[in-house]
């Protein structure tokens, strides 16, 4: 068994190439730290801006049922003038609401007993959050704690 000198030159290189190898490795761990931190730094300046979106979204549809039931009352009431002009509607309001009579009829209005109304002692209330840690956490996630009232 002879070694020859091109068996002495390659393990002379693979001992080097190992060598580089394990140099090559600790500088790469530095590198990977600060990879690992600015990907949650990202993340974590993602995720604010994603809060709030999620919750300006939420307003958006809070607010466009708001302007559908106010278009809907809107209506209700445009229904309601329609009616006043009726002579009708105007007899039965002068009736319930103001007591008139026509003339020839008799008028009779009964009055409530002069009983004092009962008073209750004021209680003091106090609002406890019965959610669990997992809910809270998850609407801080999704923004809803950013809700006016949420």
């Amino acid at each position: 068994m002879s070694v020859t000198l091109r068996d002495r030159e390659s393990a002379a290189t693979s001992s080097e190439h190992s060598e580089r190898e394990r140099r090559s490795q600790g500088r790469n761990g530095p590198w990977l730290a600060v990879l690992l931190i600015a990907a949650l730094a990202i993340t974590l300046a993602g995720v604010f801006p994603f809060r709030q979106i999620i919750a300006q979204d939420r307003q958006v549809e809070s607010t466009r049922d708001k302007l559908a039931a106010l278009v809907a009352e809107n209506e209700a009431l445009e229904a309601q003038a329609e009616a006043l002009l009726t002579d009708a509607e105007i007899e039965r309001i002068a009736r319930e609401q103001l007591g008139l009579v026509r003339p020839g009829e008799t008028g009779v209005t009964v009055r409530p007993s002069d009983a004092p109304p009962s008073t209750a002692p004021a209680v003091d209330t106090i609002e406890v959050d019965e959610r669990s840690v997992i809910d809270k956490i998850w609407d801080w996630l999704t923004g809803r704690d950013l809700e006016p009232g949420g």
